[in-house]
């Protein structure tokens, strides 16, 4: 009996020590394999087959439920898209929205080029998203975060260009590492949000994605179009993904072998794979790749996807008592669910040691309405503009020497946003943030039109004009699959244009006052090639930040020198564009294979401070193949204004027996620098950087002979020049 009493002793001990569980997977002792490889051995049939949807939980077991939030540049709890779903009013099913902090589009955010800001805005957005799961009040969305898009940009005529980071996978990668490490947190244990990166792979034609096939050889997957992805889950730490609708090289990617063989098993995604929104019904009826849906729903899970976003139960039941499923090949897709479950802290047994869970509990005080979130978002908003042309210095406008102001266009009084935004708890136009930037001392004419003239009126009385001219986030009607403008684009709708029908407006504006300043408030580029000819001052600017009017008017008034850079080539026309669906980059495609001068190039952006590129230096000019670079040199802002600069880094490989692209970006850094100061900049370049991928060894590789290094302020505009040679 003592030696009963001594082991019952020892073991409350022990669990007191290692906290206390009631079914091994609670126990932080084991590892994560284990915990969930327990937890599935006590799932039954039933339960299993209810994991693969998109909210995680199995009651009978205590593991609370949690689903999918879209969070694209801020938590979206309402905007265009009902994310906040439905209430009942009069039995009337009535849009229900909540207020959460809204940046600018993805786009917008890539156009910052700032890796801590971008982290900075994906924290305050899984902060949000604690609060209102957490927060009895409301219980409203779920902890994993479809975001960031990790989807690269590579022609302006995608309709979705709002939603990616730009065109070039190194830039799309860092930053999604950011906005994936801010999404999740610094805790080595949990995450605050499980980020689920869309849409891989190769997803950037709309117009019938359903069925089509994005095309290219292995060299351009793995350097192109799955380098943000395996950057997402090899260093920012991403367990989860969607599946797009596309196929690749005749394959649906619902059921690409890549899913498990490549981001599984050599990237280490042990996470969720799902599918995009009703994919299992389009593999039959579009793709037709098989003949019904029980088939199609079993080669899903047999290709590792742990979540179906559509009706999928009867077709595993039924796939099950054919034998086309088995158990064990549901216990391995959806242990991903599980993983993430984990990380999330949903198998803990002890919740108060779950780090996170205070938001919205007990510390209530909601982020969207703290002075400091308004004022960082309104430094975002700055930071992404991007200031492409300013002839003779028209900006910034001194307020102290203009008597009137003419405001006009469509897009400077209102603040429209895209069917991923949220619902901003305010918004700032164009028009207000002027006015709030002026006061009272400064007459403000304003006029969205030229109806009967008075556009034309207006310009001639001011001493400035600011025409905003720019798209329509989801075409100016919400039917889905429509956009009654051939340049306006949008989820399910490609471009058929580039050229800007409002760029009229433009001219007639610069006829009446050639003090002109145009604000082109849009989603992706334009061919706004007379205007780059003609307005002495052009500013780009994305939609849907709460405070669009502010962070403009800081820019246009000189409390704020811009600093944004483009994301994407501006082509010149559409002829300068392969055909839509050439997904092989190499014909012409991105700046890294473009074989006409753009609009703007890759990289560009122009600011109110002149800063200066001296004494580059490699800390070796000879290395072998598996020995990192030091890059360095000195920039010097000799302008009369506080103000960043963008330090970009390119290589070249002017040796290669293989065709690369005419340069590479390999390094960048936004750097704040005073009037006068000087500052030595460094870049570590490791082998990836030289690296390409060999279809012979299937690996990638690094080519001996000479590479160039280039630092510069764009792809274009190249200060500094110097060689590595790369030896045996």
């Amino acid at each position: 009996m003592k030696k009963i009493v001594f082991i019952v002793l020892a073991l409350s001990g022990f669990l007191s020590l290692n906290a206390q569980y009631i079914y091994p997977f609670h126990n932080i002792g084991l590892t994560d394999e284990e915990r969930v490889d327990n937890l599935l051995s006590l799932m039954t049939i039933d339960e299993k087959i209810q994991a693969l949807s998109t909210n995680l939980g199995v009651p009978r077991l205590g593991i609370k439920s949690t689903g999918h939030s879209e969070g694209l540049h801020g938590l979206a709890l309402g905007g265009q898209g009902n994310w906040g779903g439905f209430k009942l009013v009069n039995n009337e099913a009535i849009p229900d929205a909540y207020p959460t902090t809204t940046f600018p589009q993805t786009y917008g955010l890539g156009a910052t080029w700032d890796r801590q800001l971008i982290k900075q805005v994906a924290d305050i957005e899984a902060t949000e998203l604690r609060y209102y799961v957490q927060n009895p009040q409301y219980n409203k969305g779920g902890l994993i975060m479809r975001a960031p898009n990790a989807d690269l940009a590579r022609d302006p005529r995608w309709g979705r260009t709002e939603e990616s980071f730009g065109e070039d996978p190194f830039l799309v990668g860092e930053l999604t590492v950011a906005f994936v490490k801010g999404l999740q947190g610094d805790n080595p244990r949990y995450w605050k949000a499980a980020s689920l990166m869309k849409h891989f792979l190769a997803n950037s034609n709309e117009d019938g994605r359903d069925s089509t096939s994005s095309n290219f050889d292995n060299r351009l997957f793995h350097e192109y179009y799955a380098y943000p992805f395996y950057k997402g889950i090899t260093e920012g730490g991403s367990r989860a993904f969607m599946a797009s609708y596309n196929g690749w090289n005749g394959t649906a990617m619902t059921v690409h072998p890549v899913l498990k063989q490549i981001t599984r098993d050599r990237w280490g995604n042990n996470g969720i794979i799902c599918t995009d929104g009703g994919a299992l019904k389009l593999l039959v009826e579009a793709h037709k790749a098989f003949p019904n849906l029980t088939e199609g729903a079993a080669a899903i899970v047999k290709a590792t996807v742990d979540q179906f976003l559509d009706d999928y139960k009867p077709y595993i039941y039924d796939a099950l008592n054919k034998g086309l499923l088995t158990e064990k090949d549901i216990d391995n897709a959806i242990k991903g669910n599980f993983i993430v479950a984990l990380k999330l802290g949903f198998l803990d047994a002890d919740q108060i040691k779950v780090p996170y869970t205070e938001i919205g509990v007990t510390d209530t005080v909601a982020g969207w309405k703290q002075e400091k979130t308004k004022d960082f978002v309104r430094q975002v908003t700055a930071k992404s503009v991007i200031l492409l042309k300013n002839e003779k210095q028209l900006l910034p406008l001194d307020k102290s020497k203009i008597k009137s102001i003419a405001v006009i266009g469509p897009r400077a009084n209102e603040v429209l946003l895209d069917w991923y935004s949220g619902t901003p708890p305010y918004t700032v136009t164009i028009l207000e943030g002027i006015k709030n930037a002026v006061g009272e001392y400064v007459e403000i004419f304003f006029e969205p039109s030229n109806e009967l003239d008075k556009a034309t009126i207006a310009a001639q009385k001011a001493d400035i004009a600011i025409v905003c001219v720019g798209n329509h986030p989801y075409g100016t009607d919400p039917k889905w699959k429509y956009s009654p403008v051939p340049s306006d684009g949008r989820e399910a709708v490609d471009r058929k244009a580039l050229s800007l029908e409002q760029e009229d407006l433009v001219k007639i504006v610069y006829k009446a006052n050639p003090n002109s300043v145009l604000v082109l408030v849009s989603s992706f580029p334009y061919t706004i090639n007379w205007s780059q000819e003609h307005i002495p001052a052009i500013l780009h600017i994305t939609n849907n930040s709460q405070e669009l009017g502010n962070g403009l008017a800081d820019v246009i008034f000189g409390k704020y020198n811009p600093a944004g850079r483009t994301t994407q080539t501006w082509v010149k026309c559409i002829t300068d564009l392969p055909p839509m669906m050439d997904y092989d980059i190499r014909n012409g495609r991105t700046y890294m294979y473009a074989k006409n001068k753009p609009l703007f190039p890759f990289g560009y952006g122009l600011s109110y401070s002149d800063f200066v590129y001296s004494n580059i230096n490699l800390s070796s000019s000879n290395i072998n193949k598996i020995q990192t670079v030091t890059v360095s040199a000195d920039i010097k802002n000799e302008g009369k204004m506080d103000g960043e600069e963008v330090v970009q880094l390119y290589v070249s490989f002017p040796d290669s027996k293989i065709q690369r692209p005419v340069k590479q970006l390999k390094g960048f850094e936004r750097i704040m620098m005073k009037k006068g100061e000087s500052r030595r900049i460094e870049f570590k370049l490791t082998p990836e950087a030289f690296a390409y991928w060999d279809e012979n060894t299937n690996q990638f590789a690094v080519e001996t002979g000479n590479v160039n290094i280039m630092l510069g302020s764009s792809s274009e505009d190249i200060r500094l020049r110097t060689k590595l040679k790369i030896k045996k």
